[in-house]
């Protein structure tokens, strides 16, 4: 089966692609084109040029909300949590479930992590990976 599949099909749109909310496609924009430091180095350390195995997006609109990091044939999302989420956990928490209804497995890293542990936040990464394919691909 198709990952693609995975999805819901009221998930989805004619094309068989995750739905999201077309305003947030400029707001995506605007966080792409002005990430926070951790974004940034965990985009240019971590995920770009698929230094993991697969293509992260970054600010990945679905449905109603923006990713932070998004692979598709993963169903995977990585969020870094700032100082702000502190006030924010029952909202992230809903945010997972609600992501969840999609097959949408979300792993969470705080700033603090990427400025100072990256590379064990890299090999929990590539370890969650290794899960994820399981279940996606078996």
């Amino acid at each position: 089966m198709h990952y693609k599949y995975l999805i819901a099909e009221e998930g989805r749109n004619k094309n068989g692609n995750l739905q999201y909310l077309d305003e947030l496609k400029r707001m995506a924009r605007q966080k792409r084109n002005n990430p926070t430091k951790a974004e940034e180095i965990f985009w240019n350390k971590v995920l770009k040029y698929d230094k993991v195995k697969y293509r992260f997006l970054r600010q990945k609109p679905i449905d109603k909300f923006i990713l932070d990091f998004y692979c598709s044939k993963l169903l995977l999302a990585i969020e870094i949590d700032g100082d702000s989420h502190k006030d924010k956990t029952k909202l992230d928490l809903e945010r997972d479930i609600f992501l969840e209804k999609y097959n949408i497995e979300t792993i969470r890293y705080t700033n603090e992590q990427v400025f100072n542990d990256l590379k064990n936040i890299k090999m929990d990464i590539i370890e969650k990976i290794k899960i994820r394919e399981k279940i996606i691909y078996y």
